[in-house]
């Protein structure tokens, strides 16, 4: 019995890496975004956690690194000659 001795491949290419590296850091970012705003004081109400980062960028965010995601697991490496 012969063995193969075809060397590894990883299961993604190396541009299909650096978009997931970019998406993860698009969604710390969404996160690190939406944190704070709270008060210690249960008597007193911050309107600062309504603010536009926390209610509409930092979500958004999040969103738009869960799709570069999916891009960079569903993208194929092109073939280049």
């Amino acid at each position: 019995m012969k063995k193969n001795k075809a060397p590894k491949k990883f299961l993604f290419e190396k541009r299909n890496y650096r978009f997931l590296f970019l998406a993860l850091f698009v969604i710390a970012l969404g996160f690190i975004l939406m944190a704070g705003g709270g008060s210690d004081d249960p008597n007193y109400f911050n309107e600062e956690i309504f603010n536009f980062r926390r209610i509409r960028l930092a979500p958004a965010l999040v969103l738009i690194g869960f799709g570069i995601a999916m891009y960079s697991i569903l993208t194929r490496e092109t073939t280049r000659k």
